[in-house]
């Protein structure tokens, strides 16, 4: 007789979307020993990774790009949850990687949340949304926003998210900058900034109080703490910045810790506009719109 893992695979395929995610405002506070106190929000956007997930004996892991493979957030996120609920099952998962890496939009990060809540749903397990933020935590700073998705305000370490009201009306145009991809980037980042770097959070509320009021939050209330260090960490950024302005951008603003670069439009016909033009110079570029706060899963 058929096992019942053999039977299972034959019929469930888990597809499951791991969203990039933009920094619409990111101050580092201060540091608690090792770490920084960040307040930031954030919002996620359909500018997607795709994962494949089939019932297994263990775990297994592919990537379609293969320097991806070894050591990946996903392999981690399904070995610490199937260890922490002592689940007797595997997966086989694949992963289709669409966000760049390593350019500061969260890719490996939302990869991981969505492996834990991917996995949560094969395996049976039901956890709580806090259980899986618990979790999440321990695998990396950003993970535990990917958990939520939509628009969040994070503080602490990261892990403490709270949901605000999505921005869907608005529309992202990135630029990836060809620049070598830098071993340990964040932490690197982290540790040149200065005390004089650091902020008191003002930045989040003003942003915040325009969101209160059904508002976007306008250009001149973005926020990135790493601008100020940036642009000589990443040696011709510059560059970029200005090609992204003389198209057209209405602001140029680091994506997370960085190179990636972006602006936003209120609506979606200027925003597609500055994209054209983008891609007419050759350019890696993504036109990409506010991603729902619900994960998005389908058995196929």
């Amino acid at each position: 007789m058929e096992s019942l893992c053999s039977l299972y695979r034959r019929i469930v395929v888990l597809t499951v979307y791991a969203p990039a995610k933009i920094n619409l405002v990111l101050e580092v506070l201060g540091k608690d020993g090792d770490y920084h106190q960040i307040s930031s929000i954030v919002q996620s956007i359909d500018l997607c990774d795709v994962l494949n997930f089939e019932l297994d004996r263990e775990i297994y892991f592919d990537c379609d790009v293969p320097s991806l493979k070894r050591d990946n957030l996903v392999t981690r996120a399904a070995i610490l949850l199937k260890e922490s609920t002592k689940c007797s099952l595997g997966a086989r998962i694949e992963l289709r990687k669409r966000i760049p890496w390593g350019v500061g939009l969260g890719g490996g990060s939302s990869d991981a949340a969505a492996t834990l809540i991917a996995l949560d749903d094969l395996w049976g397990l039901g956890l709580s949304l806090s259980e899986m933020v618990r979790l999440a935590s321990k695998l990396g700073s950003d993970v535990p926003f990917f958990i939520h998705k939509g628009a969040a305000l994070i503080a602490g370490k990261g892990e403490k998210v709270t949901p605000l009201p999505a921005l869907p009306s608005a529309s992202f145009v990135l630029l990836v900058p060809p620049l070598p991809i830098i071993s340990g980037k964040t932490k690197q980042m982290y540790s040149n900034l200065r005390v004089a770097d650091f902020t008191g959070g003002e930045f989040t509320q003003r942003a915040l109080a325009s969101l209160r009021q059904g508002k976007e939050i306008e250009h001149r209330l973005m926020f990135n703490v790493f601008e100020s260090i940036a642009f000589d960490f990443f040696a011709g950024l510059d560059r970029y910045r200005k090609t992204l302005k003389e198209a057209g951008a209405p602001g140029v603003y680091l994506a997370g810790s960085g190179p990636c670069l972006f602006t936003y439009f209120s609506g979606k016909e200027e925003a597609g506009e500055l994209f054209s033009r983008l891609k007419k110079q050759r350019l890696e570029c993504y036109l990409a719109f506010s991603f729902p706060h619900t994960n998005v899963a389908a058995g196929l």
